[in-house]
């Protein structure tokens, strides 16, 4: 999905497309992310107003309306010796 096809889902769905959503959405969009940190992190770099509430905020939005879904990833240490 591309940043045009969410922008258009969220509108559908009453959201407003405010300069912050566009910069997350370009950030999520674009990135491969562990996170909220690590997207947060790089968004507030091109805009240091916005807030990790925000990036929170918006990943629940998009879980909400089916455009994004969690997912808890899992890994066994490279460390780890296994039987």
């Amino acid at each position: 999905m591309c940043q045009q096809d969410v922008e258009k889902v969220l509108q559908q769905n009453g959201k407003r497309i405010t300069k912050q959503r566009k910069i997350l959405l370009d950030v999520i969009l674009n990135g491969k992310w562990e996170c909220c940190k690590e997207i947060y992190y790089e968004a507030v770099k091109r805009d240091p107003s916005i807030g990790m509430a925000t990036v929170y905020r918006m990943m629940a939005t998009l879980e909400e309306i089916g455009v994004l879904e969690r997912r808890s990833v899992f890994r066994m240490k490279d460390d780890v010796q296994h039987c």
